[in-house]
């Protein structure tokens, strides 16, 4: 198989590696040339049509299969969004130190955001509710390294990397919600001095504001820069309580969170000390600088990393 090929099957899936059928056509001596050539065609204009409409990949890559493909081959496929697979049921052991975690990558596949809901004798609820992502494919978090210690216990420090990924869902009711999704500062701990299939660890990490402190709204008021409050709306000037309504919108914050990550390790490939498996995530929402109360994200999908000498 031509690498060319090859890229298209992963943007298209395993139905691109089999030969393409159709119930009507025969094998009989009476199959005109016109008709098949018609046939043939309809499925060319089919594959064109897969093509830009596939938007979810369903062939795994590993890395070796990553390696062997350039820039311009990648490029408008949607494959620098996706993590490297591993295939394996080995184990790595970690020793006390020396070693490191370095390529790690997390990929969310679903979105939740919790809700009140109601059912039908009224009473309300906190469920979590399926969202539709509005982020275009660069939410994946890649490159991220930190050092491993070893022993009766695997602990994971996070320090380098794509560590953060701007990103919106939207609710079934049409309201959009923005998160930073993110590990930083994240320290994993897991029972056990190997990686196998099985091992599970997780621990808590930070999540800083989606913006920073030189946004400004729409009204030109921002943290560290721009107005104080909003023009039109003078009142707060004169020391009455005209604006106090207003007051999460004028004094804009930076907030800083904290999250949970739980991550279970499937695939184990010992040869070139490569690990993989799921993740689930869960961290509050943007608060617009402190003007919103922040919604809780439920964030679930596979990640890979390598185990490495430091």
């Amino acid at each position: 198989m031509t690498t060319s090929k090859l890229v298209v099957c992963l943007a298209l899936g395993v139905s691109s590696l089999q030969p393409q059928q159709n119930p009507h056509t025969t094998t009989s001596s009476s199959t005109s040339s016109q008709h098949l050539a018609k046939q043939l065609a309809a499925n060319a204009v089919a594959s064109v049509l897969a093509t830009f409409a596939a938007t979810a990949p369903a062939v795994a890559i590993t890395s070796d299969v990553r390696s062997q493909l350039s820039y311009l081959q990648i490029k408008g496929t949607g494959l620098a969004n996706r993590c490297n697979e591993v295939v394996g049921t080995g184990s790595i052991n970690v020793p006390s130190s020396g070693y490191k975690l370095v390529d790690l990558c997390l990929e969310p596949k679903t979105w939740q955001v919790e809700e009140e809901v109601a059912n039908k004798k009224g009473d309300v609820t906190k469920q979590f509710v399926n969202t539709k992502l509005m982020t275009r494919q660069t939410y994946t978090l890649d490159g991220i390294s930190g050092k491993l210690e070893g022993g009766s216990s695997i602990t994971f420090k996070e320090e380098d990397g794509i560590d953060y990924a701007p990103t919106t869902v939207q609710l079934p009711g049409g309201e959009r919600v923005p998160f930073l999704f993110t590990i930083k500062e994240l320290v994993a701990k897991g029972n056990g001095g190997s990686f196998k299939p099985g091992f599970e660890f997780g621990g808590s990490f930070k999540v800083p504001s989606y913006r920073t402190g030189l946004f400004l709204d729409p009204k030109g008021r921002g943290m560290t820069t721009g107005y104080d409050q909003a023009q039109a709306l003078p009142a707060s000037q004169t020391g009455t309580d005209a604006q106090d309504e207003l007051a999460n919108e004028i004094n804009k914050v930076f907030d800083v969170f904290d999250g949970s990550i739980e991550f279970a390790v499937s695939q184990v490939n010992p040869e070139d000390g490569e690990i993989g498996g799921v993740f689930v995530s869960s961290q509050p929402s943007d608060t617009d600088l402190g003007s919103k109360e922040p919604k809780k994200i439920l964030s679930k999908g596979i990640f890979y990393g390598k185990v490495v000498k430091d």
